[in-house]
């Protein structure tokens, strides 16, 4: 098959919730004294976030953010990424502006002088290598159609979106005229469901996005489920022809489903992992690792094979930032 990708300066730019990682091990014992929903992602406001700080053992402090992750593994592999989002002029703020400097991404977004502080995510990792998410959101979730820099994305190939984004109308708001734009640029626009808690809180809007917008959506097989409320993955597939031109849909051990309008599924293997450290970011590093191989013109199977290798990377280490160079061929 061939894929048509337009000719553009930048391969993919995100936009999404500019956030510092606080990573931390954690037994269970811990999650149930803080009354924490283990393998969620969870809103919480400062002054929560302030006590959990207090709480925690030892951390370790980095730039995270989902759409952040993907541009970031993107760039890791080679990809030219871009990123939209919005920060504090504060030490959280400058950590990660940091971060998406040291790889050559660009931001064109300006630190805020005032109003809340740099959003701070606290990823809890327990013996069993699964993630559990406690999110303060503060300025980042407040963009604004003023912080979106159109020409960036009518430089891109493609716009990748994440679901989170959804959780205040503002930026709701703001995503749906930065999509707009992006279809009238001719840029292709990918969205990832997130999580399934979210899928839960939006499910008709994200229904309704992905029949009138989406070009590539990404997700597991939770959250897929979660949207077409199903009970199993057979269910859905005669519907995902209808939802969007191509669903990337992830398994963990059971590999991935790639599933393209008029063309029969295809089943892409993961990638045998010895030892799993932590399965933060491992949908977001699926997704940078399959968008760089489609932005390289790669077969879908052979984009779906860069997303497990990624996605591999990533889950044996803590943290969702590779910190080096990501091998995908």
């Amino acid at each position: 098959m061939t894929i048509h990708i337009p000719t553009k300066t930048i391969d993919v730019t995100g936009i999404g919730h500019a956030i510092v990682d606080i990573l931390a091990y954690v037994d269970e014992p811990f999650i149930a004294q803080q009354s924490l929903s283990k393998g969620t992602m969870t809103l919480i406001d400062e002054d929560a976030a302030n006590r959990l700080y207090e709480a925690l053992p030892s951390c370790v402090e980095i730039s995270g953010g989902s759409a952040a992750n993907t541009i970031a593994g993107l760039a890791a592999a080679g990809g030219k990424g871009a990123f939209i989002g919005k920060v504090k002029d504060d030490q959280w703020g400058e950590v990660f502006r940091h971060d998406l400097a040291s790889q050559g991404i660009y931001f064109p977004n300006l630190p805020a002088s005032s109003g809340l502080s740099t959003a701070k995510s606290y990823v809890l990792v327990t013996p069993d290598a699964e993630r559990t998410m406690q999110t303060y959101l503060g300025i980042a979730s407040h963009l604004r159609q003023s912080d979106i820099d159109m020409q960036t994305i009518e430089q891109s190939k493609i716009l990748y979106i994440e679901g989170y984004l959804w959780d205040l109308e503002t930026t709701k708001a703001t995503i749906k005229q930065a999509c707009a734009h992006a279809k009238k640029s001719g840029t292709h626009v990918a969205f990832s469901l997130s999580d399934p808690f979210c899928v839960h809180r939006h499910r008709e809007e994200f229904l309704a996005l992905c029949t009138e917008t989406i070009d590539i959506l990404f997700c597991n097989e939770q959250e897929i489920l979660a949207l077409f409320e199903s009970q199993s993955l057979e269910d859905t597939k005669h519907r995902l022809e209808d939802l969007c031109p191509l669903s990337v849909i992830t398994r963990g051990a059971q590999g991935a489903l790639i599933c393209q309008k008029g063309q029969a599924p295809i089943s892409v293997p993961s990638q045998k992992i010895e030892h799993v450290e932590d399965t933060t970011g491992a949908g977001d590093l699926f997704a940078a690792g399959f968008l760089y191989g489609y932005t390289q013109g790669k077969p879908l199977t052979e984009c779906g094979t860069f997303g497990h290798i990624a996605a591999g990377n990533i889950i044996q280490q803590l943290g969702a930032r590779l910190g080096k160079k990501l091998i995908l061929a």
